[in-house]
């Protein structure tokens, strides 16, 4: 029969996540509390692990301290700039003085400047303490307990690791041969790709979003990159997936069971009923889509193909035919 038929190929994909981060310490400290299940859910911003943070807190409190003594200091300087200026004025003092104590001002100034950056850069550190999560996702196991004295820096254990689960990609390979119809795909907007855990029957639905910019000489294949919002989390980061993209829809192909094709030394055939009896008919295949067979050329779309017992079968072997010709779900008509 003729009906609308999906031009579609199908690869094994491999999940993974946008973003995956480590989470290390960013300071030397002792870590005094751990702040998730290992294997949790988090958000960004979610406190991971808290550091002893006496040390710092301690560092702030004397930063404080200097800024009010500087503070101090500049009224003082300024009290006694006014006193100077009256003086000049009754020409009581020199000019000197009056500089000098004008410049002792602007230093008091200047160091009441060096110390609120001298506290803004110990606050700063302060967050350090509190380690939280840098982007949404699934953080693993706590490598370092309670206890354990975190390292700063690449040299430091990695206290966690944190996968991005929503939205996540699959990435799979797609023959060189099949890239310009892909290509036309996603310009036309008409490319639909699903994505099917292996070990599961429910599949879930994305969308292309990107290519990579080689080919791959060694496989002649280019990997693409399919994003899904992955809500559920069926998708998990690592694990394999059958997937299924389809290109375009392609109206009115001939389509036959699959078991109507038969391969012989002069290619493919199917048999065909006319008039009670079978006919070689020679067929070329344009694909294959589930339990179905596109026709490329060979068949018109109306006749009665054998889709069974056809090995007891002979150019013009005379066959009976049911009262009504079967129609299997999903499939042509039958004989």
């Amino acid at each position: 029969e003729k009906r609308t038929m999906p031009v579609r190929f199908e690869a094994i994909g491999n999940v993974q996540p946008l973003a995956s981060i480590t989470v290390r310490a960013r300071v030397d400290s002792q870590i005094t509390a751990v702040e998730f299940n290992d294997g949790a859910s988090v958000k960004a911003g979610d406190i991971l692990f808290r550091l002893d943070p006496r040390q710092i807190d301690a560092q702030i409190k004397q930063a404080e301290g200097n800024l009010l003594r500087s503070k101090a200091t500049l009224d003082l300087n300024e009290q006694d700039v006014k006193r100077k200026e009256q003086l000049a004025r009754n020409e009581a003092t020199s000019q000197a003085l009056l500089d000098t104590a004008r410049a002792n001002v602007a230093t008091a100034r200047a160091q009441i400047k060096a110390d609120e950056a001298a506290l803004e850069n110990l606050k700063v550190q302060r967050t350090f303490y509190d380690i939280a999560a840098p982007i949404s996702g699934r953080v693993g196991v706590a490598t370092l307990k309670v206890g354990s004295l975190a390292r700063a820096g690449e040299a430091g254990q990695v206290l966690a690791t944190i996968n991005q689960m929503t939205p996540i990609y699959v990435a799979f390979p797609v023959p060189q041969r099949l890239l310009p119809d892909l290509r036309e795909a996603l310009a036309a907007g008409t490319a639909k790709v699903f994505a099917t855990p292996q070990g599961m029957k429910t599949s879930v639905e994305g969308k292309i979003a990107l290519l990579d910019n080689t080919v791959d000489t060694t496989t002649g294949s280019i990997v693409a990159r399919a994003i899904f919002e992955n809500a559920t989390e069926i998708l998990w980061p690592g694990s394999l997936s059958n997937m299924r993209v389809d290109l375009r829809q392609t109206p009115d192909a001939i389509v036959v069971p699959r078991e109507a094709v038969m391969n012989g030394q002069q290619g493919n055939y199917v048999y065909i009923v006319e008039n009670q009896a079978a006919r070689i008919r020679p067929v070329v295949i344009d694909r294959t889509v589930d339990s179905l067979t596109v026709i490329a050329t060979g068949l018109k779309g109306d006749e009665t193909v054998v889709i069974d017992g056809q090995s007891q079968l002979t150019n013009g072997a005379k066959v009976a035919m049911p009262a009504s010709p079967q129609r299997p779900a999903g499939g042509p008509a039958a004989g």
